[in-house]
């Protein structure tokens, strides 16, 4: 696709939306911690339709929010609050250009109204916990599967074209090739997690085919940094604050995995959105390396002052569904021009950061 974006002379302070993967002018920039918070400024806007984030309470999705506030979008949130957070969308209900919609994607028949009028969706309402799956088999078939089509007939209903959706590389089972490309063989399911989110692609991608929709599908390595409200960081902080002393390891600590900072994820979905024009765009996101368990112990117990007696449970793996190598090959997303900025210990460590500064996550997620 060749590039049409325009140079052109912009009035600091004047903001224009433009419709995720079409032609946009240079944008200017600025900096928030690090990151580069794109901000399109080309004069005025003589129309704007709202972006929906599905899951806006949530670690990612309320992350996105700020990012498309941030950037002079429009942007209505849904989210039942089942496990998100009120604060994460604090700062976002102080914008006159967000509007929540505290209510559940299940429910179909509102689903359409709350579509009414919007440009494009970020469909990330899903059940995440990986972990659990097998002690509530329909969670994840509900919750991931079944919303995800309660999502993409509201957007039929509604006439919107454009779908961004947070996958996962628990899809890939354990694979065969490492690292794992979206083209690797197909591979044998593993977890409900994984296979819920696998026929949530398959659902997404056939709408695109029989309703001339387009998609940005996204399957995610596991996501640090801050809003982190779950997974080994949450879990292993929470043991040491209380017991500085002893730690309890599911497995034996040798699990492989890959690891990406939330800021780092959002920059590569917005980039991908704005870089890729395909009807179907499938795209690993993560870094170029992995750790073991071992070494994330180690980072966590560092940056707490803690030298813990480790007690492993044994075994290569830490439950049922879980997958001992997750290393994804991100070639693809890296040939558009992406790359990111942190690497996982900084991803660790930031984590670990958050979590001491707001302790009451870990109450708000018992």
């Amino acid at each position: 696709m060749a590039d049409t974006r325009q140079r052109c002379n912009l009035t600091r302070g004047s903001v224009a939306i433009f419709p995720f993967g079409a032609a946009t002018f240079k944008p200017t920039s600025d900096k928030i911690a690090g990151f580069e918070i794109v901000v399109y400024r080309a004069g005025i806007l003589s129309k704007f339709m709202p972006t929906v984030v599905t899951g806006c309470a949530g670690f990612i999705g309320s992350t996105l929010v700020d990012r498309l506030l941030a950037n002079g979008h429009e942007v209505v949130g849904i989210d039942n609050f089942s496990t998100g957070q009120r604060n994460f969308v604090a700062a976002a209900l102080n914008s006159p250009r967000f509007r929540l919609i505290e209510g559940d994607v299940l429910d179909e028949r509102r689903m359409k109204d709350w579509l009414h009028g919007a440009e494009s969706v970020f469909h990330f309402a899903a059940n995440a916990d990986v972990r659990f799956g097998a002690d509530n088999p329909h969670k994840d078939l509900e919750q991931n599967t079944i919303a995800t089509h309660s999502v993409l007939e509201a957007m039929r209903a509604n006439g919107v074209k454009r779908i961004a959706f947070s996958s996962t590389g628990s899809i890939y089972g354990e694979a065969s090739v490492i690292p794992t490309p979206e083209d690797a063989p197909f591979p044998v399911q593993t977890s409900l997690y994984g296979a819920s989110k696998l026929a949530a692609e398959g659902m997404i991608a056939a709408y695109c085919e029989s309703f001339n929709f387009q998609s940005w599908i996204f399957r995610f390595v596991s996501i640090l940094g801050e809003r982190y409200t779950h997974g080994h960081v949450f879990d292993f902080y929470k043991q040491l604050r209380d017991d500085p002393s002893n730690l309890r390891v599911l497995g034996n600590g040798k699990q492989r995995k890959s690891y990406l900072y939330v800021q780092d994820c959002v920059d590569a979905m917005l980039f991908a959105m704005n870089s890729a024009s395909a009807r179907v765009n499938v795209f690993n996101l993560g870094v170029d390396s992995f750790i073991e368990v071992d070494e994330s112990i180690r980072w966590i117990s560092e940056a707490m002052g803690a030298n813990p007696k480790i007690h492993y449970s044994g075994g290569d793996r830490g439950w049922i569904g879980d997958n001992p190598f997750i290393f994804l090959d991100t070639t693809k997303i890296r040939a558009l021009g992406w790359k990111p900025k942190l690497t996982i210990k900084e991803g660790v460590v930031r984590t670990v950061d958050f979590l001491r500064a707001n302790e009451w996550v870990l109450e708000a997620r018992q």
